[in-house]
């Protein structure tokens, strides 16, 4: 496979009017002063960055994420969002080093990880965690990577090492994103399946301080805190999630177990 160009791909944004969408790598630099007096010069600092247009914001301006390249040349870390006018006047594009290091450590990291996620899907849990550590290697803060050697550890019973995954989980916030949505559920069910309910219940309030308007959420660390033995924080979750969601059948059938165990 070759490596495509700092891929320019294209959208429609009026139907007579096609702009090319920008994605690669690109630079920047920054120029500090060491030394004093007779000694002091000029410093040149370069980073790289690994770039995508997004959709253009509530103004119509056109926006690119920036995202930091690690020292293994794939993207690590948050995306920063910059206006177009910005991104011109201070990012350079770096074709070559997209072409040569930048595109092959991505679709390492991506066949790293779709190998990963197959073995863990068959069962071939310590294969699985070969590669998951493998895809780690290249990117300690890769969402993907993270909750796939957790859910491996909680399914062999390793409970310990999955709460030091967790520990890294829950300082990404890329973690919490739409697009990780189903690691994301899938992770937090089986920390309370594993008894690791201290942990569910951070899990969920850390995800809760970034969306507080999901029923799901609430319920589901209703659940967390019920196993905990916290009825009252339970009792409160259930029903800010039937505020959210006043035909939510799970959370009203909670309420009303509640109320009969007590009653």
């Amino acid at each position: 496979m070759t490596a495509p160009s700092t891929d320019r791909k294209r959208r429609e944004i009026h139907p007579d009017v096609q702009v090319e969408k920008i994605s690669g790598a690109f630079s920047t630099q920054s120029v500090s002063r060491v030394g004093t007096g007779t000694t002091q010069r000029k410093a040149i600092q370069k980073a790289y960055w690994f770039v995508e247009e997004t959709d253009p914001d509530e103004d119509g301006n056109r926006v690119v994420l920036v995202q930091p390249l690690n020292n293994n040349n794939v993207p690590s870390g948050p995306k920063e969002p910059v206006l177009l006018p910005d991104f011109l006047a201070n990012y350079n594009p770096e074709l070559e080093y997209y072409q040569t290091q930048v595109y092959p450590r991505m679709r390492e990291l991506k066949e790293t990880l779709k190998r990963a996620e197959e073995q863990r899907d068959q069962g071939a849990l310590y294969s699985a965690q070969f590669e998951f550590e493998a895809a780690l290697d290249i990117d300690e803060r890769n969402v993907r990577a993270n909750f796939g050697l957790g859910l491996t550890y909680m399914e062999r019973g390793e409970t310990e090492k999955a709460g030091d995954i967790f520990k890294r989980v829950v300082t990404l916030d890329a973690a919490f994103s739409p697009e990780h949505k189903h690691l994301f559920n899938e992770f937090g069910i089986n920390l309370r399946k594993s008894k690791l309910t201290d942990q569910a219940v951070e899990y969920y309030a850390r995800a809760l301080a970034i969306s507080d308007m999901d029923e799901n959420l609430h319920y589901n660390i209703a659940r967390a805190y019920f196993e905990r033995g916290d009825e009252a924080d339970c009792r409160d979750s259930l029903k800010r999630a039937l505020e959210l969601n006043p035909n939510m059948e799970v959370a009203i059938r909670f309420l009303e177990f509640l109320d009969k165990k007590d009653g």
